[in-house]
Parts: C-alpha cells; sequence; structure tokens
C-alpha cells in the first residue's frame, strides 16, 4: 500500500450513525473510497446504496469479509455487536475502524486486544472527539509548552432539548422493520445506556488530555428524569482530575474541559458534533500573558477519523487516534466508575471486571 492508495472501506450497519456520519465521512474523505455496505436489512440496504453508490452491497456479513478487494470495515453496530464484529474482520485479515464503545465489558475487550496484538493489523476506536482541531491544540499544549499538570476538571452533560437542535441539522434517518437489534434493549437502562453512549467519551477525552487514569471515585444522583455522575480522577502523573457526567441538564448542550498547568492554562468549551464546529479552545501562555485560540475551520471530525485511519493503514502514520488499549482502557473506565457509584468506594481500574 502506497500514498497514491485509496483504502477500500465496507460499512457494516446501515443505521442511524452510519447515515449520520460513516457513509459521508467515506465519500469526502481525500484517501478512502466507499468500496461496500452490508446490512441485513435488504430495504435499507438499497436505499443507503442508491443515496451513497458503494461499489458493491452485502446482506451477509462473511461474504463482505471474503470480498478480497476489500481492505478494511467500519463497524457501526450497536454496541453488543462491536467485538464480535471486530474479531470476525480481524481473522479476515481486514483493518477495523468500530465504533465507540469498543465493547460492553472487560473480559469480551481483553479478548479482542489480544486478538489484534497478534493480528498486524490495525484496530483504530471511533473516539472521534480526538479530531476536533480545538481539542487537538489543548492536548499539543499540555505535551509542548504547558509542562506539569496539576489539575484537569472535564464535563459532558447531554441537553433535554438536544434532539430538537441536532434533527434540524442532521440527515432524515431512514428506519427499517428488518433491521437487527440486540436481545436486550440497549435503551431499557438508563444508567447502563448513557455510561456507554456518552461517558465513553468522557473518559477518552480526559485519558487523551490528562494521561492514565488509575482511580476513580463516582457519587451518581438521579432525581427529576436526570442522571448526574460526579467523578474524582487520581491520574499517572499525579494530577488531580474531576469529571461531570449529567444527562440530561435543563439548558443548552453543556460540554468542556479546564486544565491548570505549569506554564499556563486551558478552558474550552465543546458544541455538539453534529453541528461539526471545532471546539472553542482558549490556551492562556504564562509566559507572554497572552491567549490564543485556534480557529479549527474544518469541523468534520467525523471525515477527519477515516482520513485518519486510512493515513495509519495506508503509511504508518501517527495520527493521535484512539487504538484497541484506548479503547480497553476507556472500558475499564467506566466499568470502574460504575462500580464506585454502587459501593460508594474508590476504584483502581487495573483491578475491574465485568460488564458496564
Amino acid at each position: 500500500m502506497g500514498d497514491g492508495r485509496r483504502l477500500r472501506v465496507g460499512v457494516l450497519g446501515c443505521g442511524p450513525i452510519a447515515q449520520a456520519a460513516h457513509f459521508e465521512s467515506a465519500t469526502k474523505a481525500r484517501n478512502v473510497r466507499l468500496h461496500a455496505i452490508c446490512d441485513v436489512a435488504e430495504d435499507l440496504l438499497a436505499r443507503m446504496a442508491a443515496t451513497h453508490a458503494p461499489d458493491r452491497t452485502y446482506t451477509d456479513y462473511a461474504a463482505m469479509l471474503a470480498d478480497p478487494e476489500l481492505d478494511a470495515v467500519v463497524i457501526a453496530t450497536a454496541d453488543a455487536f462491536h467485538v464480535q464484529a471486530s474479531l470476525m474482520a480481524l481473522r479476515a485479515g481486514k483493518h477495523v475502524l468500530c465504533e465507540k464503545p469498543l465493547g460492553v465489558a472487560v473480559e469480551e475487550v481483553e479478548e479482542l486486544a489480544e486478538a489484534v496484538r497478534g493480528s498486524g493489523l490495525v484496530l483504530q476506536v471511533g473516539h472521534m472527539k480526538r479530531f476536533d482541531a480545538g481539542v487537538q491544540s489543548a492536548r499539543d499544549f499540555v505535551q509542548g509548552e504547558m509542562g506539569q499538570m496539576l489539575a484537569l476538571k472535564a464535563w459532558y452533560c447531554d441537553s433535554t432539548h438536544r434532539y430538537a437542535m441536532t434533527d434540524a441539522v442532521q440527515p432524515l434517518m431512514v428506519r427499517s422493520a428488518q433491521a437487527r437489534k440486540p436481545a436486550q434493549d440497549p435503551k431499557a437502562d438508563k444508567r447502563r445506556y448513557f455510561m456507554l453512549a456518552h461517558g465513553c467519551h468522557l473518559i477518552d477525552t480526559a485519558r487523551f488530555l490528562g494521561g492514565e487514569i488509575v482511580e476513580v471515585q463516582a457519587q451518581l444522583l438521579e432525581r427529576f428524569g436526570a442522571w448526574c455522575w460526579f467523578v474524582d480522577v487520581a491520574f499517572e502523573s499525579g494530577a488531580l482530575g474531576h469529571l461531570d457526567l449529567t444527562v440530561a441538564v435543563r439548558m443548552d448542550w453543556h460540554e468542556g474541559f479546564q486544565i491548570y498547568g505549569e506554564r499556563g492554562s486551558v478552558v474550552a468549551k465543546t458544541y455538539n458534533p453534529w453541528y461539526y464546529k471545532s471546539s472553542d479552545v482558549d490556551i492562556f501562555h504564562e509566559a507572554t500573558g497572552t491567549t490564543t485560540r485556534v480557529l479549527g475551520a474544518d469541523g468534520h471530525f467525523y471525515r477527519r477519523q477515516m482520513e485518519a485511519f486510512a493515513d495509519r493503514v495506508l503509511n504508518g502514520a501517527e495520527t493521535g487516534a484512539a487504538f484497541v488499549e484506548d479503547g480497553l482502557a476507556s472500558v475499564r473506565g467506566m466499568v470502574a466508575v460504575a462500580r464506585s457509584a454502587e459501593t460508594g468506594k474508590p476504584v483502581r481500574l487495573s483491578e475491574v471486571v465485568g460488564a458496564v
């Protein structure tokens, strides 16, 4: 594979996340070709094929994986199917971009991580916030100029008004009665669903900026149909951390972070991702007494994520993406937060087992 090639990608699953993010990303990416799409729902598959014009369509995942011209797959299914679909792709010799969270239990993701290590293939996790230019500017500052980190605070607060707002900007979601669904409704247990859907973003952002998390102590309050986790975090570096996951706040979408460092600080406001707007990240430089902010004009995080995946596979590029060990750490973090909220005691990530 060389610089002039496009990565031939197949998307597994034609549901909302594929429709809102991955199909468009694969068709817009400078180094990717939408080679195939696959779904058991034939009516949905036909609609998506007519819209996005892949080279091939499949109703059987194994048949798509057997395609010798396919280089990689994007797994855009329900969370419960992520690990098995990833394992099948690796066994077929295909690279993987898997939607977050990578899995729902520590043990299944450990099995997947072991398979990735022995495969020589790329498995990238869909933590697309790493491709927000504002967040990237914060990481560059943290790793370059800032010096030691004193503390990091981060929050991810979904809004009661988010669907009215996102429905106005997203494409119309096409659904099918033939769609394959998990045995249990993922949204039936709200506490678990919110942690998997939103908590994984918060934990990965904290790790991306603050480094490894070794221990958490969490509190959870459920009141008037809202869930609020306050999590004290111990980073491996010794820095302090505090995470706030609240679903849903009675206000606008509220997401961001603050970092206090030796030679400066960072204050960030992050927007709902479907606005494709880079975070407003103000970096204060102690040496000059000035604040800088990157514009981040290209706010298509999902396309940038897809291009980074292709760059990694085709050229071995260092992209700052989340890989299988990051996906495993995120699942460990979610399980640790859940266990700490249940017991009221601190929990070390290295000791957790079981499901979120």
